[in-house]
């Protein structure tokens, strides 16, 4: 995510972003930041793959510049140029093998290759490097030579762990020229002096920590992966040492917002002001402001304050949205419910093995509805007196702590 938006800053300020999906490289997988091979992927997981990538980077980039918009004064963004996702596997189909070594493979230099990073760290392990993955650095490097004479594009963007494979990409377009293209070629820009490479460090805490699949702590793009509020829960949970330098790097706020909410962080770091900010920001800017208002939804129902009327300023589209995919939430015909006691509601949601067991935890204090506390196992909720929120058709049912269900009330058509 974080060099998708330095791509985005770039597409803000007028340039054309390309975000590349690797549908032919994908088949051997960059050994950049690995100390083993990558597994090698079927056709068929390939494509689904690429199509989630392609889908995924689409949704970032209309969403972000939705985002944007009202963030960045005088942004219109109408004046931007489209974001063009390409795939490599357009300009690999017509290449063969030999064409490839005899005219790529011709300007690459065995000495410089075994000195990159990712190579020399593999070299010392047991495993070793294969060829295949050994080659990746000159399709990469090649990738962006096309990418250079045919769409223009002077940087290459990536995160700090491939540098090797950027500068291999720069030194193929000064000792590869355009007038000696291989197939599709279209056009040639004569002066390799104007393309470069940018890195991005890779994201860690404050302590270290990195981010990323091997860390455990990943975050995808894709709702179905990682949900509004697994998104805003991430964020919500960032220490103090790094919440700034997260609002720099993941929202589009003025700088002089950011710093009124440190300033506020610090006088009252109990609220979690900067938190909360950054969290809000961050899942706009991924899932748009229906995303945002589906966290804060689930938020208030998993980690509402007992004393909290929170839930009622939430719709009940707001509550079904948010728990789609949650196996908390049952939904049930009305008549199945109405008239039920709260012990027999219990059961019906498997909250409770029987409405004895459901009794002891009232008595206990232990059962809650809507966040407030039950006083008695026989009390029956009704719509008509207000006893169920999102427009009288969500119920809250919580034992203990934390175990929640959410009944969601469907009338029959």
């Amino acid at each position: 995510m974080v060099t998708l938006m330095g791509l985005l800053h770039f597409h803000l300020a007028g340039h054309q972003a390309i975000p590349l999906v690797g549908n032919a490289t994908g088949t051997i997988g960059d050994p950049s930041g690995r100390s083993t091979e990558r597994v090698a992927l079927d056709q068929d997981v390939l494509a689904r793959n690429v199509a989630g990538i392609e889908a995924q980077l689409e949704r970032f980039f209309a969403r972000g510049t939705e985002y944007a918009s009202t963030r960045i004064a005088d942004l219109d963004p109408s004046t931007l140029q489209p974001v063009r996702v390409l795939h490599n596997a357009d300009w690999y189909r017509g290449i063969g093998v030999l064409e490839f070594l005899g005219t790529v493979g011709r300007h690459a230099r065995i000495g410089a290759m075994l000195a990159r990073d990712s190579v020399k760290s593999r070299l010392q392990t047991p495993q070793g490097i294969s060829f295949t993955e050994f080659s990746y650095q000159l399709l990469q490097a090649y990738d962006f030579w096309y990418l250079y004479h045919h769409h223009g594009c002077r940087i290459q963007l990536g995160g700090s762990d491939q540098w090797g494979n950027i500068i291999a990409g720069t030194d193929l377009i000064h000792r590869l020229p355009g007038a000696q293209p291989l197939p599709m070629a279209s056009r040639s820009l004569d002066d390799g002096d104007d393309a470069f490479g940018l890195t991005i460090p890779l994201l860690t805490t404050a302590s270290g920590e990195k981010f990323g699949k091997s860390a455990g702590n990943a975050i995808w793009l894709d709702e179905t992966r990682t949900s509004p509020f697994d998104i805003y829960q991430f964020f919500v949970k960032t220490a103090d040492s790094d919440v700034e330098r997260f609002l720099k790097m993941f929202t589009l706020l003025p700088l002089s917002r950011i710093a009124r909410v440190v300033e506020e962080h610090r006088d009252a770091p109990e609220n979690f002001a900067a938190q909360k900010l950054l969290a809000a920001e961050t899942t706009e800017l991924i899932h748009g402001k229906e995303g945002v208002q589906q966290a804060l939804c689930a938020t208030e129902v998993l980690f509402g304050s007992r004393k909290s009327l929170g839930l009622q300023q939430f719709t009940g589209h707001d509550f079904a949205s948010a728990f789609i995919r949650d196996p908390r939430m049952v939904s049930l015909d009305r008549s199945a419910v109405v008239g039920k006691s709260i012990d027999e509601i219990a059961v019906l949601l498997d909250s409770c093995r029987s409405k004895s067991e459901a009794a002891r935890l009232v008595r206990g204090g232990g059962l809650y509805w809507n966040n407030r506390p039950v006083t008695d196992s026989k009390w029956v909720p009704e719509a008509e007196r207000g006893d169920f929120v999102g427009g009288g058709t969500i119920g809250i049912l919580r034992t203990g702590k934390t175990n929640c269900r959410l009944l969601r009330l469907l009338d029959a058509e």
